[in-house]
């Protein structure tokens, strides 16, 4: 129970969540339903997994809503990296070598399982700082108890154990991690610094990251979740409305 805790509260980290990196790729292998690339990074050569995507040897990418792991095995390649990141390809990828554009990133969708779901033994590495994605805009949602990110982050005392409703771009989405899925919600308000853009939300229902939708939960604060993991404040078991 304790490493599946620890599993999850990995992979919601909204530390991790901020991170990008920059590359030219120097080794593509397609293993659906997951391409790996092997980077030449400003941080030094890496291996990063992304959705299937047909990049090409040669292009420059950016991966976005990165995390980063620490001897990683692979099932599907029979391979443990000593450092891999998992994340969403941002943007077309470029050709170095024929200055043409190369085919688009994949589309950015919640995976029906986590990247991180062939995952033999793992940790997570220490937090690189890189550049932040692009933030994006949603109008806020309607009704009394309509509330922004940044309101619920920046209220939650007084939201404590109340019921809001919000409308928000999935930012990072992870499917079925102990019985529910865990989505991250931006919309535009707040600041990145202060770690008042961002807020988790659980639920029942699916949605793929991209997509804007109107959660309506209960706010919930200093959830705990075990070995020594807490969270500030979340919207919890919310239903979710495209």
């Amino acid at each position: 129970m304790k490493t599946l805790i620890a599993l999850a509260v990995l992979l919601l980290s909204n530390s991790v969540l901020a991170a990008a990196w920059t590359g030219e790729v120097l080794e593509v292998r397609d293993v659906a339903p997951y391409t790996y690339l092997r980077l030449k990074t400003p941080q030094g050569e890496t291996w990063a997994a992304v959705t299937q995507a047909p990049v090409k040897k040669g292009a420059q990418v950016t991966i976005v809503n990165a995390s980063v792991m620490e001897n990683f095995h692979s099932k599907s390649l029979d391979k443990t990296f000593d450092r891999i990141v998992f994340g969403t390809l941002s943007g077309p990828a470029t050709a170095a070598t024929s200055g043409a554009p190369g085919a688009p990133g994949a589309p950015a969708a919640a995976a029906k399982a986590s990247p991180h779901g062939d995952m033999g033994s793992a940790k997570p590495a220490a937090p690189v700082a890189a550049a932040a994605p692009s933030p994006v805009k949603v109008a806020k949602a309607s009704g009394s108890d309509a509330r922004t990110v940044a309101e619920v982050v920046g209220g939650k005392t007084a939201l404590k154990d109340k019921s809001v409703s919000l409308r928000g771009q999935v930012v990072k989405a992870n499917l079925g991690i102990m019985g529910k899925n865990w989505f991250h919600l931006q919309d535009g308000s707040g600041s990145a610094g202060a770690g008042t853009n961002d807020v988790l939300v659980t639920s029942r229902d699916v949605a793929a990251v991209g997509d804007v939708v109107v959660v309506r939960g209960t706010v919930r604060t200093d959830v705990k979740l075990g070995a020594g993991y807490e969270y500030a404040v979340l919207i919890e078991d919310a239903s979710l409305k495209k």
